[in-house]
């Protein structure tokens, strides 16, 4: 097998890779979207916000909860163009 061909055939294994762990990511992520959503459901349908105690933990909730959220697609984001440019090295390295 010459380098050429070694070299695709590891390209397209690590490319394989990354779309099938890219699949579990998303379900992953949509699982916890959804089960976080029907728990902020229940606690919207269950707490009096006439209390201020509730009104507290909804805003808890949201301080604590935003940055983490926020970070997490700054991390997806930067991550996301990292591998882009190892990519587009890859194309360069090809050419």
């Amino acid at each position: 097998m010459t380098d050429t061909q070694n070299f695709d055939s590891i390209r397209s294994n690590a490319l394989a890779q990354m779309e099938r762990t890219q699949r579990y990511f998303r379900l992953a992520l949509f699982g916890a979207v959804f089960f976080e959503s029907l728990c902020g459901l229940a606690f919207l349908l269950t707490a009096n916000l006439h209390d201020p105690l509730h009104r507290l933990l909804l805003f808890a909730v949201g301080v604590i909860y935003m940055p983490i959220v926020l970070g997490l697609m700054a991390l997806g984001a930067f991550v996301n163009r990292c591998t882009l440019r190892v990519l587009a090295r890859l194309d360069d390295l090809d050419r």
